[in-house]
């Protein structure tokens, strides 16, 4: 039987499977296609580390390893749902729910002295960060706005917040010794193993990672952030805010980054609160409060300390002489260093330019912000936006183009594949990059605490990566622009390759640039005001990044993307759209019934998934239920059938009948194949004449509190009967 994989994650995706899965399996049955799952969750990845430490009934196999595995065969099917990428708190929050359920595994060891703590660690570290997205990227990503979601933006279009000509909100960024500037890289001639040492300036060497296997072709560079520079510039910037009166905010990646940025975060919670840590330093790294977790984990556990109470005021009077913070969640009093993961920068600085450059202050008032984003690499995107909105003004949904996506992820591909080769230099010296006969390949010379780190961008992933850019230029007629910067080493490695693998295609009547990032953004924006689309191809940030800002300035939210990952030994990858894991939206939940999420990302990559199916397996019923599922979302949009704001209307639950009844309705009416219409046309019937009474059911239970059993591990009977509360629903999904 053919087969899909749809994976259970985490937070409002996972709550919102428990509603949808069992409308797929039941459509997808009537074609012969097996819906299984797999747990890739974070507490699910958690419990699959120790086996030897749990029941058998507690066990859990490694989906992710499994799945990793799956992605290099032609058959894998797989949908994939979006998962938290942990930061430490996250990690510890989910060890403590797992230790309450009655999981007997160990603590997260903050600073480990013994082997069992560090092999703790070790294990602990393979599922902090976005530890799921490399694994599964065998491929890499052509991400766009479905045709359907593009007309109903124009006609129902959301709201770009007006800008004023004379916002000082601006971006600071550091532009000299950090990652883009000190950047250096090389193409690797046979394949080889390599090793990365640091030197101390009295000779000792350190080896910090051996057995670095490359492949010919294969691009390597490193790279630093000098740690003295960085800290000039933060008191810079903080000085800088003050003096504007404008909100201080800085936008880092702690959870794709998982290594750097975390480092960096704590950097600036210790540049604004300078004269706390000078003071107190020593007594909270004591007591493991470690400020790269965020001032939230440092609040939280100064009761434990003797001064705690003087610590405390002492952070007070800082925060009220300091420069304004921007807040996460002002009616909480979450500051932007509060949380090192609660600072996505893809979703942080796109908010504030759909909001006009304003960013919200601890009274919960809007105001121009200083965006501080440290290194400079991808620094001058979202300039070149502000500035641009700021002449122009906000851009109109109704009548702006599209920016779709290729980018280069591949086999972790370039930074987000940094982080076992990442490190603080641990004295001053240098930091080497040799191959096997210990020549030197990459040097830099560091300073203690400088944060170093290597990439690797393997040959295959980059020429099937110029061949799918060439394949939707084709497909769309749009030009498609490779954003790389010829004068940053990594870049101009990467365009000799492009020019070289461009003839391996038949590009004549396209167009086809290779643009600096801030140029080709510049050039996009210009298109895009004038309604023309305009491709952009990436590297592997870049695309985490354009596929936030472009579709949030275009549809108020990139959760309505169709991302398609096509494998490169053949098989398919689907994933949900972009935006997280919606953690206010569980909280929402817990304390109104009432869930906000927003399935479309799904209905449009299960479409894909029975279409590639289709092809794979010669599956006629298969390519049915793609195209009845897109005319029903169809159907559903112009319905507006999505989730509302507020308890009283449809939420996610609803809006997954809405699509099961409109795909029913779609089925029965398809003339391909009469068997499925008459198997559909039945249930059709029974969803249409029971609206109204299915609709009541599931808002009649909104507006009170309810226990799902946990927040990284729910409960599944718990889960199950708090999202499927329509008895009429179920009952008919059953009859199938």
């Amino acid at each position: 039987m053919a087969k899909i994989i749809y994976t259970h994650t985490d937070e409002a995706p996972l709550l919102a499977t428990y509603s949808f899965l069992p409308i797929i399996e039941a459509y997808a049955s009537t074609a012969g296609v097996d819906v299984e799952t797999r747990d890739i969750s974070l507490a699910g990845r958690i419990i699959a580390l120790f086996p030897d430490l749990l029941t058998e009934e507690q066990r859990l196999d490694d989906a992710l390893a499994e799945l990793g595995e799956l992605a290099k065969q032609p058959e894998a099917n797989i949908i994939k749902l979006p998962n938290i990428s942990a930061s430490i708190p996250q990690l510890k929050a989910a060890v403590k729910e797992l230790q309450s359920q009655g999981y007997a595994i160990p603590d997260y060891p903050e600073n480990p002295q013994t082997d069992e703590e560090k092999a703790t660690r070790a294990k602990y570290d393979k599922v902090k960060g976005s530890a799921v997205n490399p694994v599964l990227r065998e491929g890499n990503s052509d991400r766009r706005a479905p045709a359907s979601v593009k007309n109903y933006a124009k006609v129902h279009p959301h709201r770009n917040k007006a800008w004023s000509a004379d916002s000082k909100t601006s971006v600071a960024t550091l532009g000299h010794d950090d990652f883009k500037t000190n950047e250096k890289s090389v193409v690797i001639g046979d394949a080889d193993t390599l090793t990365i040492v640091h030197t101390a300036a009295d000779g000792t060497e350190t080896v910090l990672k051996d057995g670095l296997a490359v492949q010919a072709g294969e691009v390597v560079d490193s790279t630093f952030l000098s740690v003295a520079d960085l800290h000039t510039f933060l008191a810079d910037a903080l000085a800088k805010a003050k003096a504007d009166d404008v909100l201080f905010s800085v936008h880092l990646k702690a959870t794709m980054m998982k290594v750097s940025d975390p480092i960096i975060f704590g950097h600036v919670v210790k540049a604004y609160f300078a004269d706390v840590f000078a003071q107190y330093g020593d007594d909270l790294a004591a007591a493991g409060l470690n400020p790269n977790d965020g001032l939230g984990s440092i609040l939280s556990g100064l009761s434990a300390l003797p001064n705690g109470a003087e610590i405390q005021a002492a952070f007070e009077a800082a925060l009220a002489e300091g420069p304004r913070l921007s807040y996460v969640n002002s009616d909480k009093g979450i500051t932007n260093l509060h949380v090192p993961s609660d600072v996505i920068i893809d979703a942080s600085v796109p908010a504030l330019i759909r909001n006009g450059g304003k960013l919200w202050g601890a009274d919960g008032g809007e105001d121009d912000t200083l965006v501080v984003i440290p290194d400079s690499s991808y620094a001058g995107v979202y300039s070149t936006v502000i500035e641009e909105n700021k002449k122009n003004g906000a851009l109109d949904p109704a009548t702006i183009g599209s920016v779709p996506n290729v980018g280069l992820m591949a086999q972790a591909a370039e930074e987000y594949g940094s982080h076992d080769k990442t490190f603080e230099a641990p004295a001053d010296g240098t930091i080497e990059v040799r191959d096997s006969s210990g020549a030197v390949l990459l040097e830099h010379a560091v300073r203690a605490g400088d944060i170093w780190r290597a990439t690797q961008t393997k040959d295959v992933p980059i020429r099937d990566w110029v061949k799918l850019a060439v394949t939707r230029a084709r497909a769309t007629g749009a030009p498609a622009v490779f954003w790389l910067d010829e004068e940053r080493a990594h870049d101009a490695n990467l365009i000799a390759k492009v020019k070289e693998y461009l003839p391996e295609h038949d590009t004549e009547g396209l167009t086809i640039e290779i643009m600096a990032p801030d140029e080709a953004t510049a050039y996009s924006l210009e298109r895009m005001r004038r309604g023309e689309d305009t491709i952009s191809v990436t590297g592997n940030v870049l695309r985490d990044y354009n596929t936030d800002l472009f579709p949030i300035l275009e549809l108020g939210t990139s959760a309505k993307m169709l991302s398609v990952v096509p494998l490169i030994n053949g098989g398919g990858l689907f994933e949900t759209g972009a935006g997280g894991s919606a953690p206010k939206h569980v909280q929402q939940l817990v304390e109104e019934n009432y869930l906000r999420w927003d399935s479309l990302g799904e209905f449009f990559a299960l479409a894909a998934s029975f279409e590639h199916l289709a092809t794979t397996t010669d599956n006629a019923r298969a390519q049915i239920l793609a195209d009845t599922l897109d005319r029903a979302t169809g159907t559903f949009l112009n319905e507006d059938k999505s989730p509302t704001r507020r308890v009283g209307g449809i939420d996610n639950r609803g809006s997954h009948f809405y699509l099961a009844l409109y795909w029913a309705e779609e089925l029965a009416q398809q003339t391909e194949d009469a068997d499925l219409a008459a198997a559909f046309a039945a249930l059709a019937g029974t969803l249409r004449e029971n609206e109204q009474k299915i609709v009541d059911e599931l808002v009649a239970v909104q507006g009170k509190p309810v226990d799902i059993g946990g927040y990284y591990r729910p409960d599944g009977a718990k889960a199950d009967a708090v999202m499927r509360p329509s008895a009429t629903l179920n009952e008919a999904l059953a009859s199938l």
